[in-house]
């Protein structure tokens, strides 16, 4: 059997009211191995509790340790020290899989015969994939190669019956599905059980055994996701405010009000990150005990958040009760009425810790796309391919004319545009000499989530190729990522060459 501690009864991690719950379980009762999922390498404390009730303890886990490592029976976890595993940037579930197959290899050994040595550990990989992309690991080679094996079988038909409902109640293509669908489809109406009710409804998903059953749990999870995205949208849009209230943000935010909900916190902590380019911290009154704060921080390229938090706990002992997590993302729990303490050491650790360069944004592009490219035939072949974190999806940038653009649904920019740019000798739609290149008459739709206000024309625009599904018919459109202001001189800039449209914004492409 499983069990997942209530993040605001119990906490996170293996803790010692884990330990006792789990000591309860109601048909089970004491079990004799408890083995932990992603979660462990700093419970110390969690451990000795279980030893000392006579359980024997398997710590699997990807986060970063603690100066100390707890009394397990054995700790699988590639970031310990010691470990030469080559794929440090495993995701919690990356790790289990690999040690399932070290499993299923000793039972080979033992017993060649068993039912359990030919277990069809390869059934498990559409959820390594999904799991490797919620959790946003870094996609290096290895788990770029567990997420495409998984992403194939899901366009095969052989994803489990929850993944097909969740991507049935998204509205999305299994035989097309990609890491976007995994990351921004499955993985929140999964993750925001855990946020604002019970996780369980989720585990319960994946594990169904029939259509009926999975879709009946997958729209409760829609549901559940619906309301988180509202509680997110009122969090966010306060957190912002109070911002713009400051004169002046330093290098970093800390963001707090009393009737905030602890489970979405993380989600509007990397909002604000987003939109400042500042390492945040989102802190909540904590549902199972009022004199205690839940915080979840992320952070920016350059700037290792749990070291930051570390460095926090060295130079003012006491503030932070727990923190945990890894470089881009880390949790904490403190007491209330000490926000502004917190803000200021923070802000004392970023400049200790920190280059001050890592605080200017800078948005990396792989430069202009010739509008002619723009179609299903490039679009496909991007899809076809694995993208994530630390292996972005391309993202070009070029200059264009703002033709039309409405606003839809109150929250977002519809748009339609020409490319205005200079162009290579060479390219199709040039002169010889290079010059102009507008793409003809042909108009380019786009969108840009999150965006009202009406963009300038001309326009600097990064962006990046998106399906547009409509009445049966696929298209592709732009979704705008980044705005930067057009040369002054468009034309002029022009006829420089294509340097000139290069605004501080936008730096040289990626190679």
């Amino acid at each position: 059997d499983y069990l997942v501690p209530n993040r605001f009864e119990h906490g996170y991690g293996l803790t010692e009211p884990v330990v006792a719950l789990a000591c309860e379980h109601p048909r089970l009762g004491r079990p004799d191995w408890l083995i932990t999922v992603d979660s462990g390498i700093a419970s110390v404390d969690g451990v000795r509790a279980a030893r000392e009730r006579g359980l024997r303890v398997v710590i699997t886990d990807h986060h970063l340790p603690g100066p100390q490592l707890p009394d397990a029976d054995a700790i699988v976890d590639p970031n310990q020290p010691g470990c030469d595993f080559g794929s440090p940037h495993l995701a919690g579930v990356g790790v289990m899989f690999y040690l399932l197959i070290a499993l299923r290899a000793e039972l080979r050994r033992r017993a060649p015969d068993s039912a359990a040595a030919r277990a069809p550990l390869q059934s498990l990989l559409d959820l390594v994939a999904l799991g490797t992309v919620a959790d946003l690991v870094r996609l290096d080679r290895n788990n770029r190669l567990l997420v495409a094996a998984g992403l194939r079988r899901i366009r095969a038909g052989h994803a489990c019956a929850g993944l097909r409902a969740l991507l049935r109640v998204a509205g999305r293509d299994a035989r097309r599905a990609g890491c976007g669908d995994m990351g921004f489809a499955v993985g929140p109406r999964i993750n925001a059980a855990g946020r604002l009710a019970d996780i369980s409804v989720g585990i319960e998903c994946l594990l169904a055994d029939d259509d009926v059953q999975a879709d009946e749990l997958a729209l409760q999870l829609d549901s559940i996701n619906r309301e988180r995205r509202r509680i997110e949208s009122t969090m966010r849009e306060e957190a912002m405010a109070d911002l713009d209230a400051l004169q002046a943000v330093g290098l970093g935010a800390v963001v707090f009000r009393d009737g905030w909900h602890e489970g979405v916190v993380g989600l509007v902590a990397s909002r604000v990150k987003d939109r400042l380019h500042r390492p945040t911290i989102a802190l909540a009154p904590s549902s199972a005990d009022p004199s205690l704060l839940r915080g979840s921080g992320r952070s920016i390229p350059g700037v290792h958040l749990r070291d930051v938090l570390d460095l926090i706990d060295k130079r003012e002992p006491g503030l932070l009760l727990r923190f945990g997590g890894h470089a881009m993302a880390a949790g904490l729990s403190m007491r209330a009425g000490e926000q502004a303490r917190l803000a200021r050491a923070f802000e004392a650790a970023l400049a200790e810790h920190a280059d001050p360069a890592c605080f200017a944004p800078v948005l990396l592009t792989d430069g202009a796309l010739e509008p002619e490219r723009i179609g299903l035939e490039l679009l496909e072949a991007l899809e076809s391919r694995v993208w994530g974190q630390g292996f972005p999806e391309p993202l070009f940038s070029d200059c264009f004319v703002v033709d039309r653009q409405t606003v839809v649904g109150s929250k977002h920019l519809r748009l339609a545009l020409r490319c205005l740019a200079p162009a290579q000798p060479g390219m199709r739609g040039t002169t010889a000499r290079g010059g102009l290149r507008s793409g003809g008459t042909r108009r380019l739709d786009a969108i840009m989530f999150g965006r009202t206000e009406p963009l300038p024309s001309p326009v600097m625009l990064a962006y990046r190729l998106m399906r547009d599904d409509w009445q049966g018919r696929s298209g592709v459109q732009l979704v705008i990522q980044a705005v930067a202001p057009a040369p002054i001189d468009t034309a002029a800039s022009m006829a420089r060459g294509p340097a000139g449209l290069t605004p501080p914004a936008f730096v040289a492409r990626r190679l």
